[in-house]
C-alpha cells in the first residue's frame, strides 16, 4: 500500500504544474499589451467618428483628416491628423483614441470649436462670383465655410487654393490676404485678393433704380470709370454716395447689395470688367409727426425748430435731417455746450409708409476757453497770431469764433499759401477746450 501511494505522487504533482502553467499562460495573456497587427486587414481604417464641434459637420472634419476608410494606417498617422487640424485654427483642442476589432482599426476624433472666427471678403477675384469661389474652396478646403479662424494657418490653405485657382485661369497675378479691422481695434475680416493682375472698372450699372433716382447714382458713379476694381472701396463709395440719393429722396429703408462683377474683356495686360450694384429702395416715407425732447431753456423750442427742415406730410429727406443736427450742435456749440448730443430717431409705421421722429437733445455743461497753440510759425509771426486771438482762456468757448478767426487774418496768410488747420480738444474732466491752429505753407 505505502508503495502505490508514493507511486500515484508524481502524476498529481505533474498535474498541478501543468495547471499552474496554463493558468499563468492565461494571465499572461490578459495583461499583455495589444501588439500592433501582423496582418494588413487587422490595420485598416474601418471607420472614422467625429464628436464635439458644432460649427461643422462631421463629414467636413472627416475630409480635412484626410484619411480614407480602408487604409492602413498607424498610430503616427492620428497624431499627425491631431496636428494639422489644430494647426488650423479651427480648433481649440483636439484629441484622438482608436479601438483594435478583427476587421481593423476604429478611429474617435474629439474636438472643440475655437470662438473667434471673421467672415471672408474677396477684393478683386473677378472672374468668379463669391457663390462660385465658396464651392471651390470648400471642395479643397472641407473647413471653409466663408469664414476663417482669426489664428492658425487654414487662411493660408484657403490662399494657396485661390492660387491653385488663379492659375486655372491662366492668370499671372499673385494671390495674398489682410486681416482687416480698424486701426487699433479688432479684426473684422479676411480680405482676399490679386496683385500683378490690372482690373479697370469700365462701367458701373444700377438694377432696382427708379427714373428719378437713376440719373444721380450714374451721375455719382462717373468718376469711377477706369479705376482699379476694388470691392471694399466700391462697398464704401455706395454707402457714402450712392446709399444719400435714396435717403434723400425718403427711402429710408433702401439697401444696396455688394457690387457684382462681370468681365467684358480681358487681355494678358489688363482685365476690364462691368459692374453692378443691386438696389432694393423699399418704400418712400413722409413725415408724420416731429417731437423735440431733453432740451432746456438755452434757446427757445422755435430757434430749434428753425434748424430742423422736416415738415408733416412731406417726404423725409435723411440727408439733411443729419445736416440739421450739426446745424443744433454748432448753435449750441456758440454758447459753449461743447459736448451736446442730438439723437434723431424715426418711428416708422410700414402700414401707410410715415414716419415719426424725436429729437432728444443732451445738452451737458459749458466749457471755458483752454489753451491756445500755434505751430508752422516763427517766433515773430506765432506771437502776433497769439495777440490776435480775442477768446481768452476762462472765458465761455464759441466754436464758431475760430472760423471768424481766421478770416480775419486771411490778408496775412492768404489760403493760396497757406493751409491753416484747426484743431479742438475738449478737455471733459476740466471743461475746457484746448485749440491748436497749425500753419503749414502750400507747395
Amino acid at each position: 500500500m505505502g508503495l502505490g501511494l508514493c507511486a500515484k505522487i508524481p502524476a498529481v504533482k505533474r498535474i498541478l504544474l501543468a495547471l499552474i502553467l496554463a493558468c499563468a499562460s492565461l494571465l499572461s495573456a490578459q495583461t499583455r499589451k495589444p501588439s500592433k497587427p501582423a496582418s494588413l486587414s487587422a490595420s485598416k481604417l474601418i471607420s472614422i467618428r467625429v464628436t464635439g464641434s458644432r460649427r461643422y459637420m462631421p463629414a467636413q472634419i472627416i475630409a480635412a483628416t484626410g484619411l480614407r476608410l480602408g487604409q492602413v494606417v498607424r498610430d503616427d498617422d492620428f497624431k499627425d491628423v491631431s496636428r494639422h487640424l489644430g494647426e488650423t485654427g479651427a480648433f481649440s483642442d483636439v484629441a484622438y483614441t482608436f479601438q483594435f476589432s478583427p476587421e481593423g482599426i476604429k478611429l474617435d476624433l474629439q474636438v472643440t470649436d475655437s470662438e473667434a472666427f471673421v467672415p471672408v471678403r474677396f477684393e478683386n477675384f473677378v472672374w468668379l462670383s463669391d457663390q462660385e469661389l465658396h464651392q471651390k474652396l470648400s471642395a479643397q478646403e472641407p473647413l471653409f465655410q466663408g469664414q476663417l479662424p482669426v489664428s492658425g494657418n487654414l487662411a493660408d490653405q484657403v490662399s494657396e487654393a485661390l492660387q491653385a485657382l488663379a492659375i486655372e485661369h491662366k492668370l499671372h497675378g499673385r494671390v495674398d490676404y489682410l486681416r482687416a479691422g480698424p486701426q487699433d481695434g479688432p479684426m473684422e475680416a479676411f480680405e482676399f485678393s490679386i496683385t500683378g493682375q490690372p482690373i479697370s472698372i469700365r462701367k458701373i450699372n444700377f438694377s432696382g433704380a427708379g427714373p428719378a433716382e437713376l440719373p444721380l447714382l450714374e451721375a455719382a458713379a462717373r468718376r469711377l470709370s477706369g479705376q482699379d476694381y476694388s470691392r471694399s472701396r466700391l462697398v464704401l463709395q455706395a454707402e457714402k454716395n450712392f446709399l444719400p440719393v435714396f435717403l434723400a429722396h425718403g427711402y429710408l429703408k433702401a439697401t444696396i447689395a455688394d457690387p457684382q462683377p462681370k468681365v467684358v474683356e480681358e487681355t494678358p495686360d489688363e482685365t476690364s470688367v462691368d459692374v453692378t450694384f443691386s438696389v432694393t429702395p423699399g418704400a418712400q416715407y413722409k413725415l408724420s409727426a416731429l417731437q423735440l425732447a431733453g432740451y432746456t431753456k438755452v434757446f427757445p423750442v422755435e430757434k430749434l425748430r428753425e434748424l430742423i427742415h422736416l415738415q408733416p406730410g412731406q417726404i423725409v429727406n435723411a440727408v439733411q435731417t443729419d445736416q440739421d443736427v450739426e446745424a443744433l450742435k454748432k448753435l449750441y456749440g456758440a454758447r459753449g455746450y461743447m459736448g451736446v448730443q442730438v439723437h434723431p430717431t424715426p418711428e416708422m409705421n410700414a402700414a401707410d409708409s410715415t414716419v415719426k421722429y424725436l429729437f432728444q437733445f443732451e445738452e451737458g455743461s459749458i466749457y471755458k476757453m483752454g489753451d491756445l497753440e500755434v505751430r508752422g510759425l516763427d517766433s515773430k509771426a506765432a506771437e502776433r497770431t497769439l495777440a490776435a486771438w480775442r477768446l481768452l482762456p476762462g472765458q465761455t468757448y464759441d466754436s464758431g469764433y475760430p472760423r471768424l478767426f481766421l478770416d480775419s487774418i486771411i490778408r496775412q496768410f492768404p489760403a493760396d499759401q497757406w493751409k491753416i488747420t484747426v484743431h479742438e480738444t475738449p478737455e471733459d474732466h476740466d471743461k475746457v477746450v484746448d485749440v491748436s491752429l497749425r500753419f503749414d505753407p502750400v507747395r
